[in-house]
Parts: C-alpha cells; structure tokens; sequence
C-alpha cells in the first residue's frame, strides 16, 4: 500500500527540485522533527531519518534551515537499514519566531503552510493584544492568515465577541468555532482540502488538540479536561507535529505559545495594523511622529475614539521591539563580516541571524 504524497502538498516545484537531486533519493514529508531526528511520512509509509552530515552542517550556520514541521525532505536508504534526511527541499512559507537565547536566532515554527491560524478562546475573553501579535507572524510567514476562535459554544454573545476580533484582525476571517460540539468546522474544512496544510499557533488551553481531532474525525491528538476556575486546559502537545487529514490536507500543530519574539518583521507588522499604517499615511507632515505635531491623523483618531489606545500601545510595543531585534541582527551580522575579513575567508550572511 502506497501513500499519494499529493494529497499532502507535493506538486510540480518539488518534483522539479527533486529532479536536481541524486536520483536514489525519495520525497517525504516531516510530521515530527527532533534533535538530530525526523519521522518522515513518505510514499511507502512513515521512517524514522537521521540528518546527514550536509543538513547539520547547513544548520551550524543557520538554525532555520533544521528540518521541522511540515517540511518537505529527500531521504536515503542505506544497505544496513538506516535511512537519512539527505537536503531539505525549499520551503514556499515559514512561520518563524525569535528564540529566548542570548543570540535571539529564529526558530521555524511550521514550514509549508497554505494557511497560519491564530487560535484564540472565546471564554474567558479572548486577548486581543496576543492577537494581534500572532497575526504579524502569520503575515510574515506568507500563508494566509486566519484568526479562529475556539470554545464558541461558552460564549455568551459569540457574534459580538467575533466583531470585536474583527476589529482588530484588518483583512482577516475570523471564524468562531466549537470542536466538541462540531460548531463552525465546516468553515474551516476547506483550508485543508487535498493538498493544503493549516498550521494552528495559539497559548495553551485554546483548544488547538481538540480543534484537530474534530477536523480529523478521531482522537489523534491528546487533550486535557478544561480547568473549572478559570476555563483554561493545561499544556498537551509538547512538539510540533503535522496532522495528515483522512480525506486529505495536513493540519500542523504547535505547542501552546506562552511568549512569542519577533524578529524582522515588519510587513507583516504592517499588514497586522493595516489601519494604523492607512491612519499615519493621511498625517499632514510625512515625518509625522504622533506626538503632538498639527495635523496628525493617529490623534485625531485616538481622540475620536476610532482607534483606541490599547490597540495604538500595541503596535508601538511591537514596532520598537521588531526595530531593537533587526538592529541586533544587523550588528551581529556586521561582527561575523568584520571577523571573516580579518580571517582572510568570506562568509555569506545567514536569513536566520
């Protein structure tokens, strides 16, 4: 019995990049990805593949370009029964986050998503602030965003609470669902159709795990009873796993997300605030700086009530921080410059940091 990888994303770009490669080397796709090993699901089923010399050593440089979730590889087999993770085929999208070292290096979170889901409970009330971070990482990535908003079904004005979600994800769907009771998944089905793949990001006890295996039709994902106090679950997934869907399409899911650094991202910082950009656009001066200068949209705004200022810290927060990691990369990016020239050797420069 053969597995059909089309069903999971393969397609013309990855045989073409395939083509390239050594002819004795297979396809798969990443389902889990651990230190110095992945399970990968190929055509003829799911091996455990070690990484090759070449990807640890592609990886000393650049940590982004380890195999995670989601990713697509070429695998070989050996005469002894081992089988390795040869090269990792080009990603179309990546969510990425920054990392809690002292270096601040990205860590990818999902590779080849077609859609990044910003998962949010209804109950007790959602965050709009997390939200709105999320959603930068999710434009950055190149998938499409989607914020969904578990647990509709303990709401008491579900509809309400999505308007005022909506009012902050500018440009994205929101879709309020409820995966115990089967409330709202017909919405979502489509963004795992044959071929498609839809990573989830949210905290613990949004009901990512629960949300997958109500997409899945079974119990694939462990889950943890809700808490009575304060409507929270406890942390379950404690790995970033891709989800194959039984009529087809993937799910990815992450591990609860208690704090998320960006890094270089602003345009989908942007995209995230698209308001404020169009706001800040129509001030009278175009170095307006929002403090107080004649004419400034952003105020009149906040004084009008049409943007309120949870929303305006919000996106200042998030700018200066953006601005203080891309600095850093930067600075350490022209340190590793001025140390190759003094070595005598050139060194390119890495995506990661």
């Amino acid at each position: 019995m053969t597995f059909d990888l089309t069903s999971l994303g393969w397609d013309a770009p990855l045989t073409a990049a395939l083509r390239r490669l050594p002819p004795d080397l297979r396809p798969g796709r990443v389902i889990r990805a651990d230190r110095g090993v992945c399970t990968v699901l190929g055509a003829d089923g799911t091996v455990r593949a070690t990484l090759a010399g070449t990807v640890l050593a592609a990886a000393a440089g650049d940590p982004v370009r380890l195999p995670c979730a989601g990713d697509w590889v070429a695998v070989r087999s050996w005469p002894d029964g081992r089988v390795t993770a040869e090269v990792v085929l080009p990603r179309r999208t990546a969510i990425l986050r920054r990392t809690a070292d002292k270096d601040s290096t990205a860590q990818v979170l999902a590779a080849n998503a077609d859609t990044a889901a910003v998962v949010e409970p209804m109950h007790p009330a959602p965050d709009l602030t997390r939200i709105e971070r999320l959603l930068a990482l999710a434009w950055e990535s190149g998938a499409q965003p989607l914020v969904v908003l578990t647990k509709c079904d303990v709401a008491p004005d579900p509809a309400a609470v999505a308007g005022q979600v909506a009012r902050v994800a500018a440009g994205v769907e929101v879709l309020p669902v409820s995966a115990q009771r089967g409330l709202g998944l017909a919405a979502l089905r489509p963004r795992i159709a044959a071929g498609r793949t839809l990573a989830l990001l949210g905290p613990s006890g949004a009901g990512k795990s629960t949300l997958v295996n109500g997409l899945a039709g079974a119990t694939v994902m462990a889950t943890q009873a809700i808490r009575r106090v304060d409507g929270k679950g406890r942390h379950t997934t404690t790995y970033r796993a891709l989800i194959p869907i039984p009529d087809g399409g993937a799910v990815i899911d992450t591990p609860g997300i208690r704090a998320v650094g960006l890094l270089d991202v602003a345009a989908g910082l942007d995209n995230a605030f698209a308001d404020i950009v169009a706001l800040a656009a129509t001030c009278r001066f175009a170095d307006c700086a929002h403090g107080g200068e004649p004419g400034c949209a952003v105020a009149a705004a906040l004084e009008s009530g049409e943007l309120t200022g949870r929303r305006w810290e919000s996106w200042r927060k998030l700018q200066r921080e953006v601005a203080f990691e891309t600095g850093r990369k930067n600075a350490r990016l022209a340190a590793r410059e001025r140390a190759a020239r003094r070595s005598g050797r050139p060194r390119g420069l890495s995506a990661g940091g």
